[in-house]
């Protein structure tokens, strides 16, 4: 692939991929899920996150795992639009702009999620086979230590120092911002971890 500094994306197309990024992005299907099954507000309950992992908490496991699919399949549809009707760097950019959408929505005040399933969505429509290294690398360690946040930030570091070696660049360095982004996100979560205060993947506190 070529450098980061030959892209050749005009400003009217930028745009257009990044809006198309976020308003699919910023969907919080978390919220919209829980609400429709009559759970309530996810944002009451454990992390206050509206993503799949604090659902989980609700005691739904398909719920759970119909918002880690949505979660994620925006970030892939944000990217795959995108590429077909501009091309790879658009791409690039509306699925950097659907992890930001997730993490910031307008809809509920700028306070999403964490972005790791959006990330995750991201990767398989830019990179199919990181992603899957990405899945595997989140299952072992959730497998092994039950941690769902550290298991996410071990894979989101692998990602873009994967992507740098086999020489998609400008896919690694979209990642590696939002690996930098998502790791301030988990902020919290690292604190826990390094305190032994974490909670673990079905806990409901």
């Amino acid at each position: 692939m070529t450098g980061i500094s030959t892209w050749q994306i005009t400003l009217p197309i930028a745009l257009a991929a990044l809006a198309i990024g976020y308003v699919l992005g910023s969907i919080p299907f978390g919220l919209v899920l829980t609400r429709m099954a009559g759970l309530g507000d996810v944002r009451k309950i454990g992390s206050g996150n509206i993503g799949a992992t604090n659902v989980l908490r609700t005691g739904n496991k398909k719920l759970a795992a119909a918002t880690l699919l949505l979660d994620s399949f925006k970030g892939t549809a944000a990217v795959l639009i995108a590429y077909n009707l501009f091309g790879e760097e658009a791409g690039i950019l509306a699925g950097f702009a659907a992890f930001i959408g997730h993490i910031f929505p307008i809809w509920i005040g700028f306070k999403g999620g964490k972005g790791v399933a959006t990330y995750l969505g991201v990767l398989l429509g830019l990179a199919p086979l990181m992603a899957a290294t990405f899945a595997i690398v989140w299952i072992a360690l959730a497998f092994v230590t039950r941690y769902s946040s550290l298991s996410a930030l071990v894979a989101t570091l692998v990602i873009p120092v994967a992507l740098w070696i086999l020489g998609a660049d400008k896919i690694a360095v979209a990642m590696a911002v939002m690996t930098v982004i998502s790791w301030w996100k988990h902020k919290t979560n690292i604190a826990r971890l390094a305190a032994g205060r974490e909670s673990k993947i079905g806990a409901k506190g």
